[in-house]
């Protein structure tokens, strides 16, 4: 079986000869896509050529033909993920580490490196399927839970960012208003962060990089200064030994805030191959995978642990500022030694919230097209203006509450990338390995329903990685029989490893039983 389609050329007078089948549609829509879209439109036609004349982006969900992989910059793997991730959204999950689970600083720094490596790897795998296919990440899942399933996997996708850049816009706008307070509108803040995202993820995927590629040296910066300031203020790593839970409990904390250092890696998992799905083919996959792999790693641990090591600090000064401020009030605080330049700083931490964001807000409208045909007509740059809208208008209206229920929200919907990295990678390395039963993808057929899998093993394998995740979970509202069986008093989350485990087991038979019945 093909792995690759040969791309064709076609004239203008040719047009509706290849529109006449749905094969040939496709094939048409990833030579040309500008030239696809400016004929969908009529009267709009000449407004949108001239749009992506102009630099944005036309290409969405089609896949990115051999000849027209122009990017040769296989670093942008590891720059793009460290600018995405040296930001403040993550110094709070460090925070986490004592602030919920009691942890000492020491198995706070333990959790965060062999979770976050479990987390890194799964990542950077999904990762490698982008040049190698040419297809971005929700679209690769049709190959392994069909056309359905995808659209599944797309509707989780979709929530799951727009969850994320509500919190974002919200934690951004609020650094912001709390900059000086009573000059700038915690609304106003909000506004800003969000155009500021939506500019790069409109013109679209060059522009990204553009940003990401120089965004990690003034973050790093100023991660550096955070970590100078602290110690000055006086690092004790022993100051948490005292109240830390023992036995099953500290078992239980460890795996609880090891599952949310998985999610902060894994939840990159969905939209890991947008980004470089315009490599060459025969970019290296060793290569993707460890640039992608040390893009994650090494910025999401240096910052979680610069958020553990923040907790450390025993003066009564920077404990109040935790207290009536959270992780925000802590920062202000660490920085207020410089006066005015720490403002400054403050105002660089809110606007790094733009890099984490633009991955969010970018992906959003390419699982909006992922949804099926009638979404993927429609312009890519037009959803990602209506996530634009959904998560500005829902960070306006929940920017007082919405937050602390949001989060919830979130550690649920980050289940589902545990069951979704297992599903993808089994189909990888059993069914379409080079002598596997299908002995590769077919790629022309990313579009074409009837020629894809049925998807009846993977969304059933996504059932049980569901009801894995119920048995372990353990949340404030909810914690499964498994979950409470291994831990104390609250009981311990073991949701991913769980949902991982359970789509593991059932997806290998099930899937072989759909060939062997449908033969695809």
């Amino acid at each position: 079986m093909s792995t690759m389609s040969a791309p064709l050329d076609y004239d203008t007078e040719d047009k509706e000869k290849a529109l006449g089948s749905v094969e040939d549609d496709v094939v048409y829509a990833e030579a040309a896509p500008d030239q696809v879209i400016a004929s969908r439109f009529g009267r709009l036609g000449p407004l949108l050529s001239r749009l992506f004349a102009s630099g944005v982006e036309a290409r969405g969900v089609e896949r990115v033909p051999e000849n027209q992989r122009e990017s040769k910059n296989a670093w942008n793997n590891l720059l793009m993920w460290w600018s995405v991730n040296t930001v403040l959204t993550t110094i709070p999950v460090g925070v986490l580490a004592q602030s919920a689970f009691t942890l000492s600083f020491g198995n706070a720094v333990a959790t965060i490196l062999c979770f976050g490596a479990l987390g890194g790897i799964a990542t950077a795998f999904i990762a490698t399927l982008g040049p190698t296919t040419g297809l971005r990440t929700m679209v690769i899942t049709r190959f392994s839970s069909g056309y359905f399933g995808g659209t599944i996997y797309s509707v989780l996708n979709i929530l799951t960012q727009l969850g994320f850049s509500t919190t974002a816009v919200i934690l951004g706008g609020q650094t912001l208003a709390n900059i000086n307070p009573g000059s700038l509108p915690l609304v106003v803040g909000i506004i800003i962060i969000g155009v500021c995202c939506l500019v790069p993820c409109f013109i679209g995927y060059n522009m990204v990089h553009v940003y990401e590629r120089y965004a990690w040296m003034v973050t790093s910066v100023i991660m550096l200064f955070l970590w100078g300031l602290g110690g000055k203020a006086g690092y004790d790593i022993n100051a948490q030994k005292p109240l830390e839970d023992t036995g099953r409990a500290l078992s239980a904390d460890i795996l609880s805030f090891g599952g949310i250092v998985f999610g902060s890696f894994s939840g990159w998992a969905p939209v890991a191959a947008d980004y470089n799905c315009r490599l060459p083919a025969d970019t290296p996959t060793m290569r993707v995978f460890l640039l992608t792999f040390f893009g994650l790693f090494i910025p999401i641990c240096f910052v979680e642990i610069l958020g553990a090591a923040l907790m450390t600090i025993t003066d009564p000064a920077y404990v109040t500022a935790f207290t009536n401020g959270s992780t925000g009030g802590l920062i202000a605080q660490v920085l207020s030694p410089w006066h005015h330049f720490g403002q400054f700083i403050l105002v660089l931490l809110a606007l790094s919230v733009i890099a984490n964001n633009i991955p969010n807000t970018y992906s959003t409208g390419l699982s909006i097209q992922a949804l099926g045909r009638p979404f993927a007509i429609v312009p890519r740059f037009f959803w990602v203006f209506i996530a634009f809208v959904v998560y500005t208008v829902a960070g306006v209206a929940g920017r007082e509450h919405f937050s602390a229920i949001l989060s919830n929200f979130l550690s649920i919907l980050s289940y589902w990338t545990a069951f979704f990295i297992v599903i993808v990678a089994e189909e990888h390395f059993i069914f379409r390995r080079k002598n596997g039963p299908l002995g590769g993808y077919n790629l022309d057929d990313y579009d074409i329903p009837s020629k894809l899998p049925l998807g009846i093993a993977g969304i059933l394998s996504m059932c049980f990685g569901i009801a894995g995740a119920v048995v372990g979970m353990s949340e404030v509202w909810y914690t499964g029989p498994l979950g409470k069986m291994a831990g104390a008093a609250y009981g311990a989350d073991l949701g991913f490893e769980l949902a991982a485990a359970f789509s593991a087991v059932t997806y290998p038979p099930l899937r072989a039983l759909e060939i062997k019945l449908t033969g695809r």
